[in-house]
């Protein structure tokens, strides 16, 4: 089914993709968990109640509070329904990460009919539950704050910012997985990161200034003398690389980082894509 503007979007009444706060995201989320839940996704590892047999465990038995406790080392995060009025920003994260990993699509059963049981699944397929699940919670994270997704394993990440989303879903045009391909894709992540640190995207900027390094052989063949060098003068000027009394120091980190990590990708994309243009 295709999504559309209703009557009050489309007259102005309601500003479309507005920004949501934490209560509006938890109820939009327990709306979504209850379809999930009642459609089968949980019954693999959480179990499922039954007309005849009552409480049916699944693979992770039958104490959820305690199973989360175990993975999340938080106390009273389960049943869900009844503690997410209490969940924090962290604790709303940490339990859509949990679901994730158990969420799992039922492929093959039987339906119950006593009743109206409903369907007992007895085959699964977690990647197509998984799938599922971030494409019902990830509209919503969008919508809330300044933007989060649920990656594809599992992680809550930042959402990039606006018109730069296409440089995190890029291919990497190399073969050198260990000196490139990995770098990069680690750099993205410690970045994205929810509540990421200071620290840390600025590791991720070193990360690809150390690609940059490696690929300034061939930039040499493809940019001017000056370019090329400014690339490398800007990290090394704003305390990314090296750290001396000549660095500049008084600027807004947050905002240079941003801006440092998004030049930085967007050139290394462009430069692997112009040697392997050349390379033809």
């Amino acid at each position: 089914m295709n999504k559309r503007d209703y009557f009050s979007v489309r007259t102005g009444k309601i500003i479309p993709n507005k920004v949501i706060d934490l209560k509006v995201l938890k109820k939009l989320f327990l709306i979504i968990y209850k379809k999930i839940e009642t459609d089968g996704y949980f019954q693999k590892y959480f179990g499922f109640y039954c007309e005849d047999q009552e409480e049916v465990a699944g693979e992770l038995g039958y104490d959820l509070d305690d199973v989360m406790f175990i993975h999340l080392k938080k106390e009273n995060l389960f049943p869900i329904t009844s503690q997410i009025e209490n969940y924090s920003e962290d604790d709303l994260f940490d339990v859509l990460e949990f679901l994730h990993d158990y969420c799992s699509k039922g492929i093959d059963g039987f339906y119950h009919q006593h009743n109206g049981c409903g369907y007992h699944w007895e085959e699964f397929n977690d990647k197509e539950g998984q799938l599922y699940f971030r494409e019902q919670i990830n509209p919503i994270l969008k919508d809330y704050a300044n933007g989060f997704e649920l990656s594809k394993n599992g992680e809550i990440l930042q959402l990039a910012d606006s018109g730069l989303s296409h440089l995190f879903d890029a291919d990497v045009p190399t073969s050198d997985k260990e000196n490139i391909e990995t770098k990069i894709n680690n750099a993205v992540l410690k970045f994205r990161r929810y509540k990421s640190t200071m620290d840390e995207r600025q590791d991720s900027i070193r990360e690809l200034v150390d690609v940059l390094e490696y690929l300034r052989p061939k930039a040499k063949e493809f940019l001017e003398s000056k370019d090329e060098s400014d690339l490398f003068n800007i990290a090394n000027n704003y305390g990314i690389r090296h750290h001396n009394e000549k660095q500049k120091s008084k600027y807004d980190v947050a905002i240079w980082h941003s801006w440092m990590f998004y030049h930085y990708l967007a050139t290394i994309h462009a430069l692997l894509r112009i040697i392997k243009k050349n390379k033809k």
